[in-house]
């Protein structure tokens, strides 16, 4: 008996067929594909009309609308050590704020704080991104409803900025530039800019006013005044409202013990006396260095101005309060006092109780011999004058929330009366 089956001596792709030296794909596997995403899309519309019934679905966030009575002010460099303690103050006065900050130098700790502080809605948000990328920021303004910014964001250490001065330029001046764009594209008509004393350069004269010609003598004070200028020629054709505040050398920290100064350990080279200080009293370094014993100041230490951060927040918000349209404040923030640096290291001696080791070493370079302000303007015109003027409490009062965050804002210590 003859069979006429055939035996299949080859399974046949289920993948596809080849005709030519060209592949097409098979039609049931075609099918198969086209059938799952119509099934996808349907779903996905499903839960599109889902969320259009919902009451909730397209009602704006309370930072994406103004409201009456509530000012919204953008903190960039919110993270950061003055950043913070100027949010803190935002906060506790009611302001709604938002935080944008990259957290190149500061601490997200700072604004878990923050978060935890003040945790009602519309009260605080932090946005994590980049001054240097404009179309993030553009795209910070389009969704959000500010009423004013307070520009802290920067770079700034004096010694840092002559060993990497382009990053300097970029960092301050060219990223001002994109928060002038994003205010200018966004109707935002209200800006406080943290500039610094580090703009006059080394004066002849002392105290320093506000009309001390401007030559700075390191990247840091050029690319804040570059800054500043750009401020001021923009302003002219525009209706907005601008405070530049020139403030001194800033110690201190929030009197409560909420916030701190936490830098980054690969830059305690580069840090502020008071931070060095602290290390030295916490054997994180062996000694204090004292950098020029040469300059011609009393014992031939630096002499410098020194502003608690308490006093330096409250000007920043005293100068919110009376910004104006079409009008320009220009304010020097200090006390009006210039202690040496050999003073400064005697006050933090007693602050801390220990004997901390000085070594005295040649001058760095970009630095200057003495700078102290003239607050007279800022007191008649704002209402403004440095009430935390004792130096040794204000390093006290750094230095208890140093001994509380060994780790800047990781687990804090319980610490004894």
């Amino acid at each position: 008996m003859l069979s006429f089956t055939r035996t299949r001596t080859q399974q046949r792709s289920n993948r596809s067929m080849s005709l030519g030296g060209m592949d097409y794909a098979d039609p049931k596997k075609k099918n198969g594909v086209c059938g799952k995403i119509l099934m996808v899309s349907t779903l996905t519309a499903l839960c599109i009309l889902m969320l259009k019934q919902s009451p909730n679905f397209n009602v704006p966030s309370q930072f994406s609308r103004h409201e009456p009575g509530v000012t919204h002010v953008l903190v960039t460099g919110g993270a950061g050590y003055i950043g913070s303690h100027a949010a803190l103050r935002l906060l506790k006065d009611s302001y709604r704020v938002t935080i944008v900050d990259n957290l190149s130098r500061g601490n997200l700790g700072a604004v878990h704080v923050l978060q935890q502080l003040f945790p009602e809605p519309g009260r605080l948000q932090f946005i994590y991104a980049d001054l240097g990328d404009a179309k993030a920021v553009h795209n910070i303004f389009l969704e959000n409803a500010f009423d004013a910014v307070m520009h802290f964001a920067a770079v700034a250490y004096v010694g840092e900025s002559t060993l990497d001065p382009l990053k300097y330029y970029h960092n301050i001046t060219s990223n001002t530039l994109v928060v002038l764009e994003a205010m200018a594209a966004h109707g935002v008509k209200t800006l406080i800019y943290s500039s610094t004393c580090a703009t006059y350069g080394e004066p002849e004269k002392m105290p320093i006013t506000e009309e001390t010609p401007q030559l700075p003598i390191n990247p840091y004070g050029k690319a804040k005044k570059m800054a500043e200028d750009m401020i001021l020629d923009f302003h002219k054709n525009t209706d907005m409202a601008v405070m530049i505040l020139r403030y001194f050398n800033v110690i201190g920290s929030d009197p409560e013990g909420r916030l701190g100064e936490a830098p980054r350990p690969e830059l305690r080279e580069h840090g502020r006396i008071s931070g060095a200080c602290f290390d030295a009293a916490r054997g994180i370094i062996p000694g204090l260095k004292v950098r020029g014993t040469d300059y011609k100041t009393s014992d031939g230490t630096c002499i410098r101005d020194y502003i608690d951060v308490t006093d330096l927040v409250d000007a920043h918000v005293k100068a919110l309060e009376k910004a104006k349209p079409r009008h320009v404040g220009i304010y020097n923030v200090g006390t009006g006092r210039g202690r040496s640096v050999k003073e400064f290291v005697e006050a933090c001696k007693k602050a801390t109780g220990v004997p901390i080791k000085v070594d005295f070493l040649p001058r760095r370079p970009g630095d200057y011999a003495e700078v102290y302000s003239d607050p007279t303007k800022i007191k008649n015109e704002l209402n403004w004058t440095a009430k935390h003027t004792d130096l040794q409490e204000s390093l006290q009062v750094a230095w208890r929330w140093q001994k509380a965050h060994l780790n800047g804002y990781g687990t804090p210590l319980v610490m004894s009366a």
